[in-house]
């Protein structure tokens, strides 16, 4: 039996990406905004519903762009649980994080914690979606207005997902999100911010590109661009997403019926989201149980992911004293399943067997 993993990336059909490529080859035009960029931008538009929004290298540099953009060198609230690149790219920036812990059913950032952590200092809240579940948005833009903070999602596992039938890269005064290889939407590397302000839109295009249209220049900035190839990928995966999330909801709907609930638990998602599937987390007991059940699938060369681990308030180099105690024990007991489209019926029964047997 082959190695499982927690994620396979999807691919197209090979001839379909390679009619791209022969454009590509004809036109000589590799990079810097190419006609597959310009396209793949205004699909995306389309596809989710945004004025506006930029296609660029990963879904890391968007995170600072949107704190450049906004001039954020303060304090920003943000998420423990989370990709370390949210904290990152905060510290990153020359900015401060200040951790405020997360609800234990969404593992989303708990309004409340956010209030209470926000001082004079405070410039910004960075919130996470988690595994593609909303953040309470209007209770974080309630206390965004009543505060006057910038709030920024990464929104790096939504892509496809829906909030009341808007989507969720809507929300914010910016949003980004990954098109990284290993997400439900992918063009190999890359990513997209967007924002609902035509003026910030405009800043944000400059610093995509060295702060220079042609040969005026009108500020600092940084190369942030992606490519033709990139895009291409994008182009050949944007019309299949919609069979792709269905297939992921198959593989998800297996593990429902034949996983132990009765000692596992799942985050919860409020009937009013369009999901994506982007991941299986489960939630164990403690983390004796997810170690076992972890070896006992590697045994079998079956590999989930501790994702998130560990809690990002306790890396020390962040040099952040502030305990989330909430988001550090879950931190300890979620394992995300293997769950990717073409991942056998076979498996996903295996894989439900071998954790339910050491619970």
């Amino acid at each position: 039996m082959s190695k499982i993993f927690v994620t396979k990336s999807y691919l197209p059909p090979q001839e379909e990406y390679i009619e791209y490529l022969n454009g590509i080859w004809e036109r000589h035009h590799l990079t810097n905004q190419g006609p597959l960029v310009t396209e793949l931008e205004a699909k995306l538009k389309s596809y989710l519903g945004l004025e506006q929004l930029h296609f660029c290298s990963n879904g890391t540099v968007v995170l600072q762009l949107a704190l450049r953009a906004l001039g954020i060198d303060g304090e920003v609230i943000t998420t423990p649980f989370s990709y370390c690149a949210t904290s990152h790219v905060i510290v990153w920036e020359k900015a401060t994080p200040v951790f405020a812990d997360i609800l234990p059913d969404t593992l989303c950032i708990d309004p409340d914690a956010i209030e209470a952590a926000i001082t004079p200092r405070t410039q910004a809240i960075l919130a996470t979606h988690v595994y593609g579940i909303p953040c309470d948005v209007d209770r974080i833009e309630a206390i965004a207005r009543k505060h006057g903070l910038h709030v920024i999602y990464d929104a790096a596992h939504t892509f496809g997902v829906k909030l009341n039938g808007r989507s969720l890269l809507s929300f914010g005064d910016v949003a980004t999100c990954s098109f990284h290889a290993t997400k439900v939407f992918h063009t190999v590397e890359g990513g997209m911010i967007t924002t609902p302000n035509a003026e910030l839109a405009a800043q944000i295009k400059l610093y995509r590109s060295f702060g220079h249209t042609n040969d005026d220049y009108y500020d600092i900035g940084i190369n942030a661009k992606n490519s033709e190839f990139h895009a291409a990928m994008g182009l050949c995966n944007l019309p299949k997403v919609g069979e792709i999330i269905a297939d992921r909801k198959f593989v998800t709907e297996l593990y429902d019926a034949h996983l132990n609930w009765d000692k596992i638990r799942q985050p919860v998602i409020p009937a009013s989201v369009e999901r994506n599937y982007a991941y299986y987390p489960v939630f164990f007991d403690s983390e004796e149980t997810l170690l076992r059940v972890r070896e006992a699938l590697n045994a079998e060369e079956i590999y989930p992911r501790r994702y998130f681990f560990p809690s990002l308030n306790t890396l020390s180099f962040l040099r952040v004293n502030k305990a989330c105690p909430v988001s550090e024990d879950m931190a300890l007991r979620v394992l995300s399943l293997p769950l990717y489209p073409d991942l056998p019926e076979a498996d996903v029964l295996r894989i439900a067997s071998i954790i339910n047997r050491n619970l």
